[in-house]
């Protein structure tokens, strides 16, 4: 690392003036970058995914989306009785006005159960086909005008559905990725401004500003390779920024603590790389680790989030190893003004509350352990699936729509219908023997070309209740595991068979995934610590820390124990499906930050002939406010996120924060110092039969003499 920051050095100008050219580059294709992304949920292989994609093939639409509910109210002291024609009209004329839409109502099935019981209000399914596009408009406005120009005199048309609830009915909404990133750049200025208490403030932001579009940059070959989630650009804006501004705020604090113990400028910078740029490597390395293992699992769009993802910490540690330093060598000084704040002692309060965190540790871990239990145990009673229609949305056309249809005995399950796809000559038998399983509302098949084409038809199957999550798609099982044993039967295609297929598909490899990162996690840290026990209980608190964030989650969201108070947001009933992994693959990573720039120093400290408690107090009051300004400044880009629009959006941002803030105060304030005191020696043994593959030198524990507690503190 010296050598580097030797390097970086004499070339800085020629640094500074090529991640100027990055910058420049960046801001010319961030745009097309975000263009090229795609929204594709879909799991190639799987049986519903396969399914659906003979649905769409066959019919132009539906299989893998959500319909429309489309409801026409006649006006008090009208029926639909008797003008079922008029009410007809107005769904043919939705068929006819909006391209490859398919509708299903009472006059292609014969069924009355598309009226309310107060035969007053009739709907119909609109199933339409998938588009990846992530500007692409939600038809419900088109629709809405279809149905309009069609109305019987004094009649109300509305549109309701899955993605029309969970928009608000409005296609945009939220300050967008810019506001977002600019909202959370506010409130690390905010942060930085009291860590440095000068215009070295700045310098982070610069260096998160050129990581972000660097990743931008980066990120647009690779939407070129294969499809990249739309995800994926809040994921580079908020979490790039916060990762950058965490790896430059460690550098920096370095690069002043040697310049206040009267290094000059340069020897600064180089003793800065070699220590603290140490710790960026393996912290950046080891969040890539926990996103790459994405790759493994058999769904694109979770392997485009791994691939995008990594290029995060990329991005920030080259910024981060490279213009930080650059700048630092040349006008560092002059912009570390006015100079409130000195790095020459560790902090006094952070020294005194590890020393009482040392002094009683056995109660320290013991409290922070049942804390953490309590919470994995309500991880226990996790729901994976979609949030449910109540949370989606409490006013709006969308929603009196909905409850509409709801007090005229219309069942929920209406929005997650079930489309099986059968040979025409047993759709009906098929539909016959579907409506017996338990859970089953209706099962019919549209007669012409909305229900039949080719030699195939479409059982349409309307469950008593929305199948929005683990726990409710029992009747979807029940479905399919009927349709296997009927003659004629081809798949069964919906949200509901989507959802079983994601939990096989993903969680049913979740083990090799976990295995995969605790395994390189756990070789990592053995030879950045030079210690077998200290990163075997990094890999096993993070995991532990994980459980319990994601215990927090289903409090906040699924029981809605906050999210109302907050958000104004009911209880979701379940966490969507995709983002207690996307949760995990970042955290692990980002809070195995934490965990090395603690040890690291504290690993520091005890090298240098410290005691086992001396450089436990040291290295944390050396660290604390850094960990804690750099988990705000976390905190505070998820905060942006959750401002935008969409429930998931929110669900994954408030995840992610109340994750970091979990790890960075319980965890790694708490636990940490008070295990890696209570472990004592048994802490820095590395064996000489571990060390030489890993290319290091073995650690052996040396004699301890007790410090006094104010040397220990003060440093």
């Amino acid at each position: 690392m010296r050598r580097w920051a030797e390097f970086v050095l004499r070339h800085r100008r020629a640094v500074v003036g090529f991640w100027g050219l990055v910058l420049v580059a960046g801001v010319l294709l961030a745009g097309r970058t975000a263009d090229r992304l795609t929204i594709d949920f879909s799991l190639p292989g799987q049986p519903g995914t396969v399914t659906a994609h003979k649905i769409e093939h066959a019919f132009g639409s539906g299989g893998d989306t959500s319909p429309y509910l489309v409801a026409v109210t006649l006006p008090a002291g009208q029926t639909i009785t008797g003008h079922e024609a008029d009410v007809g009209r107005v769904f043919a004329a939705v068929g006819d006005a909006v391209p490859s839409v398919r509708v299903i109502d009472e006059a292609n099935t014969g069924d009355k159960a598309f009226r309310t019981k107060d035969d007053r209000t009739a709907y119909a399914l609109v199933f339409y086909p998938f588009n990846p596009s992530p500007s692409h408009k939600l038809l419900t406005d088109p629709i809405q005008s279809a149905a309009d120009k069609a109305k019987p005199s004094g009649a109300r048309v509305g549109v309701t559905g899955e993605d029309t609830l969970a928009s608000g009915g409005d296609n945009g909404g939220g300050p967008g990725v810019l506001g977002e990133t600019l909202l959370g750049a506010v409130g690390a200025l905010a942060v930085l401004a009291f860590v440095f208490a000068s215009f070295l403030a700045l310098l982070p932001l610069v260096v998160a500003a050129v990581s972000i579009l660097a990743t931008f940059v980066m990120l647009l070959p690779l939407t070129y390779a294969t499809d990249v989630s739309f995800i994926v650009q809040f994921l580079v804006a908020l979490i790039g920024l916060g990762v950058a501004i965490d790896y430059s705020l460690l550098f920096v604090t370095r690069w002043r603590e040697e310049r206040d113990h009267g290094r000059d400028n340069h020897e600064a910078v180089v003793i800065a790389m070699e220590r603290a740029g140490h710790a960026v490597v393996f912290s950046g390395v080891t969040v890539a680790i926990g996103l790459l293992a994405l790759v493994v699992l058999p769904v694109p769009f979770m392997r485009s989030m791994g691939y995008g993802g990594a290029l995060i910490p990329l991005a920030s540690v080259l910024t981060t190893l490279t213009l930080t330093p650059a700048i630092l060598g040349s006008i560092g000084p002059r912009v570390d003004w006015p100079k409130i704040r000195h790095e020459n002692r560790a902090s006094r309060a952070w020294g005194k509350w590890t020393s009482a965190v040392v002094r009683h540790r056995r109660l320290a871990a013991g409290t922070a352990l049942a804390a953490l239990a309590a919470l994995v145990g309500v991880f226990l009673g996790i729901k994976i699936g979609l949030a449910s229609s109540e949370s989606l949305a409490k006013s709006g056309p969308a929603y009196e729509t909905l409850t509409t249809l709801e007090r005229g005995g219309v069942p929920t399950g209406a929005l997650t219908p079930m489309e099986v796809l059968v040979r025409t000559d047993r759709a009906k038998p098929v539909a016959a023997e579907l409506v017996k399983i338990d859970g089953v509302n209706r099962a019919f098949v549209p007669s012409g070309p909305a229900g039949n084409r080719d030699g195939q038809s479409i059982v349409v199957v309307i469950p008593d209740d929305e199948t929005v999550n683990s726990k409710s798609v029992g009747v979807v099982k029940r479905v399919k595991s009927a349709g296997e044993a009927l003659p004629g039967v081809i798949g069964v295609a919906g949200v509901g068979a989507a959802q079983i297929d994601f939990l096989h598909a993903v969680y049913g490899n979740f083990p090799l995934m976990l295995a995969i990162i605790a395994l390189l996690t756990y070789v990592l840290l053995v030879r950045a610590f030079r210690s077998l026990l200290l990163p075997l209980k990094a890999v096993l608190l993070n995991l532990v820390s994980l459980a319990a964030t994601l215990g927090l989650m289903v409090i906040f969201w699924q029981d809605g124990h906050g999210s109302e108070a907050i958000f104004d947001i009911a209880a979701t009933g379940a966490v969507t499906f995709w983002i207690p992994l996307m949760v995990f693959a970042f955290l692990f990573g980002l809070s195995m930050d934490y965990e090395v720039f603690i040890l690291s120093r504290m690993r520091e400290e005890y090298d240098a002939a410290r005691s086992t408690d001396a450089a436990v107090i040291e290295g944390v009051a050396r660290t604390g406010r850094l960990v804690t300004s750099a988990a705000l400044i976390l905190f505070l880009a998820f905060a942006a996120l959750a401002s935008g629009p969409g429930t998931d959006l929110k669900t994954l941002a408030t995840g992610l924060g109340i994750g970091i803030l979990l790890d960075a105060t319980i965890v790694r304030m708490l636990l940490v110092p008070s295990l890696v005191s209570l472990f004592g020696s048994w802490n820095w043994y590395l064996p000489g039969w571990v060390a030489r593959p890993l290319r290091v030198q073995p650690s052996h524990p040396h004699p301890e003499r007790p410090e006094p507690e104010s040397k220990a503190s003060v440093g």
